[in-house]
């Protein structure tokens, strides 16, 4: 599916991590999928599902590629089959860079590959085909992670903020973020947990509850002052003021594994969300959901 003129501005939107990760970061196992240039099954109505492991969804204003970070590896899953970037391994965390084709990523490494485990925090310049060592192998998996513009924020049981990804502060946060959601051209960053939002207005350093607000599970920036959010039940959430304030918008009939948005020509947010079904896209704001097409 085409993107619309006006989200090639924000290249790639991600949300990384996947619902477990709240609670989960010693329970995940080692990548087991073929080699890379293997392709994946076809899910329902035409769309494709290269593993049920999904921990991250990446949307391209330029390339139009629509890209799940699973326990399996990064796959394209703009054409059918599914097309696998890359070598694999176990993207537990996934986030796009400043600028088209940059990631971070960390998990766990796959066979055959010599990178050490847990894979620290690693960074692909070239759309995740190959990746280099930045910081913290053989010491912390990062289940959760956010670009903003002033660094990188992640989570592997403890939350830390890095200017570069190789070198890093320890945050204070009485909470546990299931998701991080950032934008790289702002320094908000949204926490979900299961009391609620927490919100950092300074790139991950200091943190407040949002009061009043949605307990949301998925969150993402289509913009750096509009993001959208999901709650466990698939109830879909528009804010207008980067995550202070939100408007209940439409539902997810599925269980959300992670959602990734970008905004559309008409100036509402494009939503997509990757289900156990396939990655079905709102082009109407979170009102309304329909299964992506592929190539």
């Amino acid at each position: 599916m085409p993107l619309p003129p006006a989200s090639r501005t924000r290249r790639y939107a991600v949300l990384s991590a996947a619902a477990a990760a709240l609670l989960a970061l010693a329970g995940c196992t080692p990548a087991t999928s073929p080699p890379a240039g293997t392709t994946a099954t076809s899910g329902a109505a035409g769309s494709v599902m290269p593993s049920s492991h999904v921990h991250g969804l990446a949307v391209s204003g330029e390339s139009s590629q629509v890209l799940l970070a699973t326990h399996d590896g990064l796959f394209d899953v703009t054409t059918v089959p599914a097309r696998k970037i890359g070598e694999t391994n176990d993207l537990m965390g996934f986030t796009p860079g400043p600028s088209d084709g940059v990631f971070y990523a960390s998990g766990h490494p796959g066979p055959g590959s010599d990178l050490p485990n847990p894979m620290g925090l690693i960074k692909s310049s070239d759309g995740g085909k190959t990746w280099e060592q930045l910081s913290r192998q053989g010491e912390s998996d990062f289940h959760a992670l956010a670009a903003t513009k002033s660094g990188i924020v992640a989570f592997d049981g403890i939350l830390r903020t890095s200017p570069d990804g190789k070198v890093w502060d320890t945050v204070a946060a009485n909470f546990a973020p299931a998701v991080l959601a950032g934008h790289p051209d702002s320094n908000t960053v949204l926490a979900t947990t299961p009391e609620g939002i927490q919100r950092s207005t300074d790139g991950g350093t200091t943190w407040q509850p949002l009061a009043n607000g949605p307990v949301i599970q998925f969150a993402a920036f289509a913009h750096p002052a509009e993001a959208v959010g999901v709650e466990p039940d698939g109830t879909v959430h528009y804010s207008a003021d980067a995550g202070e304030t939100w408007t209940k918008k439409g539902r997810i009939d599925a269980e959300v594994m992670a959602i990734a948005s970008i905004k559309g020509e008409d100036g509402r947010p494009w939503v997509w969300a990757a289900t156990p079904d396939g990655v079905v896209v709102s082009t109407d704001g979170g009102m309304t959901f329909r299964p992506i097409t592929a190539d």
